[in-house]
């Protein structure tokens, strides 16, 4: 998310993003954005129409057990994630805050075994509590600002079943201080917070995009015991 783009569309993003927080709703302009988009792929920041290939690394290079088990994509935009995860032998529940996402989504892959759902990452259906094998959080939480960054985190963990393995691939930040954004990168003080509610760090693996040598990538992989 907020990855190589125009100016005039970073400008946008950051005008919507601060305009819903100042309406204490920071997640309000997701569903702007799409809508305004108007089919327009372009005019979506984070939508490449491709797996990301953080994501598509790991499946490769670690092959998760994926028969039998269930998986969560958190905030799924246009879908590609939650399609390479079927495709990989999940059974997929994806969920975006934007309906006009999820109706993008499954206008893209009409025949999808995905279930592609609407919800709130800040009000998690109770049905989803410590329910999948897999949770994948990509580039969400980085859209969100830090006055509900632990919220925000609580909620991901929340998700993860006993034995399950939660994924995160987010910017990170070496620094606690407060970032300019969107997007907020993640300092070491928020990710610790997921070993708090209950999940081991498994592996970390700090990622560098080519095209954008001063920016920082991050994938964490946890796992909770118990």
């Amino acid at each position: 998310m907020f990855e190589k783009q125009p100016q005039d569309l970073r400008q946008k993003v950051k005008q919507l993003a601060t305009e819903a927080l100042n309406k204490s709703d920071p997640s309000a302009w997701f569903e702007v954005l799409y809508t305004e988009a108007q089919g327009d792929t372009a005019q979506i920041p984070w939508a490449k129409l491709t797996v990301n290939p953080y994501l598509q690394n790991w499946l490769l290079t670690y092959s998760p057990q994926s028969q039998g088990h269930s998986a969560l994509v958190i905030g799924c935009g246009l879908g590609d994630d939650a399609e390479a995860l079927a495709e990989f032998g999940f059974q997929v529940t994806a969920f975006d805050i934007s309906p006009t996402a999820i109706a993008w989504c499954k206008q893209r892959f009409p025949d999808s075994p995905v279930t592609y759902a609407i919800a709130d990452l800040l009000a998690i259906p109770p049905q989803w509590h410590y329910a999948f094998d897999l949770v994948v959080e990509s580039r969400n939480l980085q859209a969100l600002p830090l006055s509900v960054r632990s919220c925000a985190i609580q909620s991901v963990a929340s998700l993860v079943a006993v034995g399950g393995t939660l994924l995160v691939i987010n910017r990170f930040r070496e620094t606690e201080a407060e970032p300019d954004g969107p997007p907020w990168p993640l300092s070491n003080s928020e990710l610790a917070q997921f070993e708090a509610l209950g999940l081991s760090e498994v592996r970390r693996t700090l990622l560098m995009d080519p095209e954008q040598p001063d920016v920082k990538h991050i994938r964490l992989e946890y796992q909770r015991q118990v």
